[in-house]
C-alpha cells in the first residue's frame, strides 16, 4: 500500500513509519517539524520507499497534492501538552480541529481506502470506572483533550456522511524511545530520564501511588497497522497495555532518588484502558511488558541529554497556569 502519515517525524509517527516500511509499504510523511525531528528517521532514512514532505496540516494547499494515489492515511499530527493548550486554545483548535478537517477533506477527495485517527484517552477526564471502556462519559478537563475529541467527532462524522472508511484509536500514556524531549514540561519519562542523566532527584507528583496505563510505542504502532489491515470502519478503540503501573514503580525501575511535588488538579488517580473491544475486533494485544519497555528506554537514555532539565522550581513556574485554571 501507499501510506501517508501526518506527524510521521514525531515520536509515535516515526515508529509507525518504520513499521510500515518494514512491512513493504510506501510511506509519505507530512510533518512541519515543530515537534518532529528528522533524526527520528536515522534507523531507516535510506529506505527508498520513504518520502518526507515538510508541510503544515493547517494549509490545505501544502498538503493536498501529496494525497494522490494514497491508500491509507494515518493522522497523527497534533499539538500536545496541557499547559500550552490552556494558554493558547486558538492554536490548538486550529491544528487539532481545523487541521484534522483539512486532512479529512484531502483524504475524501483522494478516495483513500483507510483512515486512522490518533485520539487521546484524555477525553475521559477523570473516569468513573476502571478499566475504562470506550462507552465511558467524555469529560475533557483542558483544551488539548477537548480538541482531540472534537477531531475524533469529525472523523466519525466523515465516516458516517461521506463513507470514509475510518477508525479512531484512543491512546493511553504512550512511552518509549524517540519520545519528545523538547518543549513544555510534560511526559513523565522524558522528565525523569533527563533528571537521572543529570543526577537530580526525580520529581514525583503527589505521593506517586497514582497509576497510568503505560503503553509501549511499538505496540501502539502495531495497533495502527492492524487497524489499517482490517475492514472494520466507524469504530473507536482504546489502545492500552492491559494493565496500569504506579509512578513509584517507575522510580524503582529507574533506581534513582526522588522528591515529591504538589499534586495537580484535573488529573485522574489512574488511567487504565478496557482493551476488550480491540482484542475482540482486531486481535490486538500489547506484547511489551512494562519492565521490558522501561529497559528498552534506558538503553536509549543518551537521547535525552539535550532535553530540558526540569527541577522543582522550574516545574512550579511552568505549571502555575495549570493550578490557576484547573483548581
Amino acid at each position: 500500500m501507499k501510506a501517508l502519515v501526518t506527524g510521521g517525524a514525531g515520536f509515535i509517527g516515526s515508529h509507525l513509519t518504520q513499521l510500515l516500511l518494514e512491512n513493504g509499504h510506501q510511506v509519505v510523511v507530512l510533518d512541519n517539524l515543530r515537534s518532529g525531528r528528522l533524526t527520528n528517521f536515522d534507523d531507516f532514512k535510506g529506505n527508498p520507499n520513504l518520502k518526507f514532505v515538510q508541510a503544515d496540516i493547517r494549509k490545505m494547499e501544502e498538503i493536498g497534492p501529496h494525497f494522490d494515489g494514497v491508500d491509507w492515511v494515518f493522522h497523527l499530527a497534533a499539538m500536545a501538552d496541557i499547559v500550552p493548550s490552556i494558554e493558547n486554545p486558538r492554536e490548538y483548535f486550529e491544528v487539532n480541529v481545523d487541521g484534522t478537517f483539512n486532512v479529512l477533506e484531502c483524504s475524501k477527495d483522494a478516495k483513500v481506502k483507510r483512515f486512522l485517527y490518533t485520539a487521546s484517552s484524555s477525553c475521559y477526564g477523570i473516569p468513573d470506572a476502571y478499566p475504562t471502556p470506550e462507552t465511558a462519559p467524555i469529560r475533557p478537563q483542558y483544551p488539548y483533550a477537548l480538541t482531540k475529541f472534537l477531531g475524533e467527532e469529525l472523523v466519525m462524522h466523515w465516516e458516517q456522511v461521506y463513507k470514509l472508511p475510518a477508525l479512531s484509536l484512543r491512546l493511553f500514556n504512550v512511552y518509549g524511545p524517540r519520545a519528545r524531549t523538547t518543549g513544555t514540561y510534560g511526559a513523565v519519562f522524558g522528565v525523569f530520564l533527563t533528571q537521572k542523566l543529570n543526577n537530580k532527584p526525580l520529581t514525583v507528583v503527589g505521593d506517586g501511588t497514582q497509576t497510568r496505563d503505560f503503553t509501549f510505542v511499538k505496540d501502539v504502532a502495531r495497533a495502527f497497522l492492524m487497524g489499517a489491515d482490517s475492514s472494520i470502519t466507524g469504530e473507536i478503540f482504546n489502545v492500552g497495555s492491559g494493565d496500569h503501573y504506579s509512578v513509584n514503580r517507575i522510580i524503582e525501575l529507574l533506581n534513582h532518588d526522588s522528591v515529591n511535588i504538589p499534586k495537580r488538579p484535573g488529573e485522574p488517580e489512574a488511567t487504565f484502558a478496557d482493551v476488550s473491544k480491540i482484542q475482540q475486533a482486531l486481535g490486538f494485544k500489547a506484547e511489551t511488558s512494562f519492565e521490558n519497555g522501561v529497559a528498552k528506554l534506558l538503553e536509549k537514555i543518551d537521547d535525552f541529554r539535550d532535553a530540558p532539565l526540569w527541577e522543582e522550581e522550574s516545574i512550579k513556574e511552568a505549571t502555575k497556569t495549570w493550578f490557576e485554571y484547573l483548581s
